[in-house]
């Protein structure tokens, strides 16, 4: 599957960043130019309090910003000083990260579990272990397998990422080397740091998802902006020089780039309450405080004599939608999906199998639990960052 991804200004103060799949768009978000978001940043935290009853504490940040920390992911912290006890105490400063941004009236999520993202491999600090992504071939597994065994690892753990199925020994090596300079500054320097000051900012989300591309996938890197060119231009020779290639400023200024693409209608429909499928029926988005709710419905669709197999075409034809939709809309959480009735349990299982297959493209953690004995399939999809709907809110749009 042949992807572009595009970064241009689609308002004034607003960036863009959308990825087409095959020439239709799959993923889109907004950002203003001047990047805001705190996902990804890493923190010299302080604990103000526990919390047993819900297994939790709160770390305050730059800003005095509190931030919910479960006591589950505080394993193996980074703390300024070493500690004579165990247990997490009020008053301790330790190293934390943003894994999830203010949502509507939650406060951030902070692990201690620091993750360096490159484009091959994550180097954390929490899950002492290698993992290897589990859309890497077999035969890409064991050959990574013989090469890590081989190297000096540090007191930390590496995820192996689905792109470092294609690289080579000396683009791993360079990256890992990389990621261990980043660890020894974290684990030697940044501990010296004022408490709850900023001690390593994430990227910038742009440059976030290009690292995140698909390498064998990714076909162009495309900009109409001279100072993002600039940017992209050098993260990448810096930290995926192989794709360099890739990129190219777009110079026509007779047609933008946002309109080359049909961007802002892409953005619209993907605002939009109401999907139509090309059979003629249409889905229902509606996201809740709680969870998000899909119905799907026949609308313009002819069932013709066959009643139980136009059903049955529909409902497949709106998950590979919905997935999508998903994706597009970074809706997560729980998700309610009400197909249109059938009456066949060998349908429904079908239907959840062709669900589950298209949720593995999402770059993100999905999956399509089950289907309920009121008929309605249950999907969960990891949360990160905000929604478009709210991003959009957020950009005055």
């Amino acid at each position: 599957m042949d992807s572009v991804r595009i970064i241009t200004p689609v308002r004034d103060g607003v960036l863009a960043d959308a990825l087409l799949e095959d020439g239709r768009l799959a993923e889109l978000s907004l950002m203003p130019e001047k990047p805001s978001s705190i996902l990804g940043n890493i923190y010299m935290g302080r604990v103000q309090n526990i919390v047993q009853n819900i297994q939790a504490a709160f770390v305050e940040i730059e800003g005095g910003l509190p931030c919910y920390l479960p006591l589950e992911d505080v394993k193996n912290p980074v703390y300024t000083k070493p500690k004579k006890r165990g247990r997490l105490a009020q008053g301790d400063e330790l190293l934390v990260q943003v894994s999830r941004e203010a949502v509507k009236t939650k406060a951030p999520s902070v692990t201690t579990n620091l993750n360096l993202a490159g484009k091959y491999l994550v180097l954390t600090t929490g899950n002492r272990v290698i993992g290897y992504s589990s859309k890497l071939r077999p035969e890409e597994k064991a050959r990574l397998k013989g090469l890590l065994e081989t190297w000096e690892l540090p007191p930390a753990g590496l995820i192996v990422r689905t792109n470092a199925g294609q690289a080579g020994e000396t683009e791993l090596r360079k990256e890992y080397d990389r990621l261990c300079g980043q660890y020894r500054y974290l684990t030697e320097q940044a501990v010296h740091r004022t408490v709850c000051s900023c001690v390593m900012k994430n990227r910038p989300p742009y440059l976030n998802s290009i690292l995140g591309s698909r390498s064998g996938c990714l076909k162009e890197i495309l900009t109409d902006d001279p100072e993002l060119y600039r940017q992209i231009q050098e993260f990448l020779a810096e930290e995926m020089p192989e794709d360099t290639g890739k990129l190219r400023l777009y110079e026509d200024r007779s047609l933008p780039l946002k309109a080359l693409y049909r961007l802002e209608k892409g953005l619209s429909d993907a605002l939009s309450e109401k999907v139509w499928l090309k059979s003629g029926a249409y889905l229902i988005i509606e996201p809740t405080e709680a969870l998000t709710v899909i119905d799907v419905n026949t609308g313009k669709c002819t069932k013709g004599r066959a009643k139980q197999e136009s059903i049955r075409r529909i409902n497949l034809e709106a998950a590979e939608e919905i997935a999508r939709q998903l994706r597009l809309r970074n809706l997560s959480g729980i998700i309610l999906v009400d197909f249109v009735d059938m009456e066949q349990k060998e349908t429904e299982e079908e239907l959840l199998a062709v669900m589950r297959e298209f949720l593995k493209r999402d770059p993100l953690k999905a999956a399509a639990v089950d289907i309920t004995e009121l008929g309605l399939m249950e999907i969960t999809r990891k949360k990160q960052r905000k929604t478009l709907l709210e991003q959009a809110k957020e950009c005055g749009i």
